[in-house]
């Protein structure tokens, strides 16, 4: 094996990670929740310590050498994630607390100010909670319709009717791989749609940006919200990518400090982009944490990411299936999935399923509607069992997983 090959091993990589090697007695963690937070490399944590015992200062805002060098550091991330992207400039990088409140900038920045009264707003039936509420919470303000686009049984968006969904569209806010079916969407189709009929393109890429390389302009679409805790990085920071012509015809999301470039006790004067929109002393710490895991997925690629998942995802599909009474949720290709697999196990409630396998097996799942509920609702389900995986996840621990699942047949059926 060359020493690059190695070093994309995930059993090195597993090395990187301290909490992987927590165990409970004899057993090592198997963590396979990476859908609902990832784990941290030191790399990340050793540069969030580092700016905090050496640059630590409010950036923007001091003229002198400490608060300098931490606002060179601050925007050198911007310019990072702006290239890891593939954005059009770093001026269309906001630096958010995560994908939630990048959705809701955009709900109350652009669709509640742009979007006539009487407006239509299109997302789908698999949407995270936080690609509904926002549209939602702003529909009554303006008297705005909400439609959601159908799936169909097998997982994938019934796209038999996307014209008369879009004809009349504002907007279509939709996500890019679904964290409860694990579809991927055709989103560059469905934008270059869109756009055709006039409507503005929202992609919640929480999902897809950590596993498998994304570009917001090969996309097309007007914005683009992503977490970093997802990728490596800590919480508390994200992203939303939106075209800068955009942004500079928005109003701020929230007005304070650092947004303004004046201000009198009348009126005030906007700051420009991107930092209209950052009101307020900014994450700094969290921010650098997010460029670090940035170059460490930049070093191992996010080609190799995805084809890595993609065997462990075939993997767990081929192991589960296996298993009696366990129906798998979502596409049966793997072509078609990001890395994860949702499931139920005969009538075990999904969240005594998790706790056996915690308990049992130190296997950490997720269990739940996974903030999906009218997804779940569409399945007829109330909840869900989900194994999600990453850089670090290795087939034995698929091996484990389906073990656990056999003998929490056993143990529930004796």
């Amino acid at each position: 094996m060359s020493q690059e090959a190695a070093s994309k091993s995930p059993y090195r990589i597993r090395e990187d990670f301290p909490i992987l090697s927590a165990r409970r007695g004899s057993k090592p963690l198997v963590y396979l929740d990476n859908a609902a937070t990832s784990q941290k490399p030191r790399q990340v944590l050793q540069a969030m310590e580092k700016y905090y015992a050496e640059l630590n200062a409010n950036v923007h805002r001091g003229v002198y050498d400490l608060s300098i060098e931490a606002t060179e550091r601050y925007e050198s991330v911007r310019r990072l994630v702006a290239g890891f992207i593939d954005a059009h400039s770093w001026r269309e990088v906001v630096f958010t607390r995560n994908t939630t409140e990048a959705i809701n900038l955009v709900a109350y920045s652009y669709a509640l100010g742009k979007i006539k009264r009487g407006g239509k707003i299109v997302f789908t039936e698999m949407e995270h909670h936080s690609n509904i509420v926002p549209w939602q919470l702003i529909s009554g303000l303006k008297d705005l319709k909400l439609e959601a686009i159908p799936i169909t049984a097998d997982g994938y968006l019934d796209l038999s009717q996307i014209d008369r969904f879009l004809k009349d569209a504002d907007l279509l806010a939709i996500v890019h791989a679904s964290n409860v079916l694990g579809t991927i969407n055709p989103v560059k189709k469905l934008t270059k749609t869109a756009k055709e009929y006039g409507a503005a393109v929202l992609v919640d890429a929480a999902q897809s940006v950590p596993h498998m390389p994304v570009s917001f302009k090969e996309i097309g679409c007007d914005f683009l919200a992503f977490s970093g805790h997802k990728m490596l990085g800590p919480m508390g920071v994200g992203c939303l990518i939106a075209r800068e012509e955009l942004l500079e015809s928005m109003d701020p999301f929230m007005g304070g400090g650092e947004m303004i470039r004046e201000v009198t006790l009348s009126s005030s004067k906007w700051n420009e982009v991107p930092w209209k929109f950052e009101a307020g002393t900014p994450s700094v710490g969290d921010v650098v944490g997010l460029g670090a895991a940035v170059e460490y997925l930049k070093r191992i690629g996010l080609d190799w990411v995805r084809r890595h998942e993609e065997e462990l995802t075939e993997t767990a599909l081929q192991e589960l299936s296996e298993i009696p009474h366990l129906r798998i949720i979502g596409p049966e290709s793997v072509k078609d999935r990001c890395g994860l697999v949702s499931f139920i196990l005969a009538d075990i409630h999904p969240h005594d399923l998790a706790d056996y396998l915690d308990k049992t097996f130190n296997i950490a799942v997720r269990a739940g509607h996974h903030c999906a509920m009218p997804l779940h609702a569409k399945l007829g389900l109330t909840a869900t069992t989900r194994a999600s995986f990453y850089i670090y996840n290795t087939r034995e621990e698929i091996h484990m997983l389906a073990e656990g699942l056999r003998q929490a047949l056993k143990y529930f059926k004796a």
